[in-house]
């Protein structure tokens, strides 16, 4: 089910496959007020653009998932890949590591406070 973001007065300004901060609330794919959002939406570019840039954030995601399961289940190896693309697979995955990292802290303070 596709996350949605709204504004103020409650109207939906976003829909997204992934959830990111502010998008909390899905629908399902068959919602009159879903299907509301993209009757009104105009397939302008910027429109066309916006729809690339937020896939973006998915298929960002489903590339480092498939880098995972290609390794793990020894298809490629790390070094299979080119250096720069390697070094980015890397920074992201020490970034999400401090993400967990952060969350489990929060977490836990919670559970003492």
């Amino acid at each position: 089910m596709p996350y949605v973001i709204r504004d103020s007065t409650g109207k939906i300004v976003q829909v997204i496959e992934e959830t990111v901060s502010g998008a909390n609330e899905t629908l399902p794919a068959d919602s009159p007020e879903l299907q509301e959002y993209y009757e009104g939406r105009e397939l302008g570019p910027e429109t066309l653009r916006m729809q690339l840039v937020e896939s973006d954030q998915g298929m960002a995601r489903l590339v480092e998932d498939l880098i995972d399961v290609l390794i793990a289940k020894h298809v490629i190896q790390f070094t299979d890949l080119p250096p720069a693309a390697g070094a980015k697979y890397l920074q992201r995955q020490g970034k999400r590591e401090k993400l967990g990292a952060l969350k489990n802290l929060l977490t836990d303070e919670k559970d003492i406070l």
